[in-house]
């Protein structure tokens, strides 16, 4: 099996603004390293109290949602400034792109927000099936909302044109991350059983479920649809690639500390695990069984999660500025350093 590889990144960069798909490339065999470096382009200086979870592009309109809390903030990706505040949310972690529809999880009021994205303005209140609602995703063969439960290890389904619930699917322990390969299957990452659960979208039933070999405390969960690889970044500083027909084990590379979210870029070639202790790892696929580590970038601390225009190849990765850690007390055991007041920022991340 053959890849496509972009060989000269700066011709790609300068021709993203235009028409992506006319980009120069070629077939990489597997035994040649392309040594694509990436740098820090740009800071969006949002601000905001609070911290911040998952992070979505609409590329139709080229905005970012940002997951704060009670709120999500939509950045234009083009100028980096701040459009909109989404309030009157619950403890917002993800957030799906489905046509002109936003929906976004509440893990506090178990439910999800559906909001107009011409309007920004809320549609509905949907309730789920479960307990601690966190990522979501939409399918658009059944035209369907995935929303993970991960308090209560269940799936809600709802129809993405009604904005009503159709069913809920059994899964496995607390659930993490939803990816879909957009042939009919999803696969969803729990930490807590260190297992990958395969999902049938046209029965709404698990299928499958395989044991994720050499993964420690699964989190962050990113596909390549067209070769049928995922790959899992875990607590042990490792990436694990598998097989999405088969759950095999195809290879293990050295990421960060703290990893919580991952990415791909298809017409790259390139596999992103972000990671709290400040570090974005950054994987060549060579092809579908031969992997390796290109470089493992500074970002900020406390940059864990991320997620990739396909059309720019930018990463996005939100990060803030830390106080002092406050010191340890019998009402607070393990403290957490507080997040200095609008300090919140994205970091934009692009091949040189």
């Amino acid at each position: 099996m053959k890849f496509k590889t972009v060989l000269n990144i700066s011709l790609l960069v300068a021709a993203s603004a235009g028409a992506v798909g006319t980009m120069a490339t070629a077939f990489a065999e597997p035994a040649q390293r392309i040594e694509t470096r990436y740098e820090i382009t740009n800071r969006f200086k949002t601000g905001g109290d609070g911290g911040w979870d998952f992070l979505t592009m609409d590329n139709k309109r080229h905005q970012l949602f940002v997951t704060r809390g009670d709120n999500v903030q939509v950045v234009n990706v083009l100028n980096g400034k701040l459009l909109a505040t989404l309030t009157d949310l619950h403890g917002s972690h993800g957030i799906a792109i489905a046509d002109d529809v936003a929906f976004i999880t509440n893990g506090k009021s178990n439910s999800v927000t559906a909001d107009d994205l011409n309007t920004l303005k809320p549609i509905v209140n949907i309730n789920v099936t479960g307990t601690g609602p966190d990522a979501i995703i939409y399918e658009s063969i059944q035209k369907r909302i995935y929303t993970i439960n991960h308090n209560s290890g269940n799936i809600t389904v709802i129809d993405a044109a009604s904005l009503k619930v159709i069913t809920t699917i059994e899964a496995l322990g607390e659930l993490e991350v939803i990816v879909t390969d957009g042939k009919g299957k999803l696969f969803v990452n729990s930490e807590e059983t260190g297992e990958l659960a395969v999902i049938d979208t046209k029965s709404s039933k698990m299928v499958a479920h395989w044991k994720l070999a050499g993964c420690q405390g699964p989190t962050g969960l990113a596909i390549d649809a067209e070769h049928d690889r995922l790959f899992s970044v875990c607590a042990n500083h490792q990436m694990v690639v598998v097989d999405s027909n088969s759950g095999k084990l195809v290879a293990e590379l050295p990421i960060g500390g703290k990893p919580d979210g991952a990415g791909f870029d298809a017409a790259l070639g390139m596999a992103y695990s972000s990671n709290g202790d400040g570090t974005l790892t950054i994987v060549h696929e060579d092809d579908s069984n031969h992997f390796h580590v290109v470089e493992n970038l500074t970002t900020q601390i406390g940059a864990r999660t991320m997620t990739v225009d396909p059309e720019t190849h930018h990463i996005y990765l939100p990060a803030a500025l830390y106080g002092p850690l406050p010191a340890v007390s019998a009402e607070t055991p393990k403290p957490r350093a507080p997040i200095l007041r609008d300090s919140f920022n994205i970091l934009v991340i692009a091949p040189k």
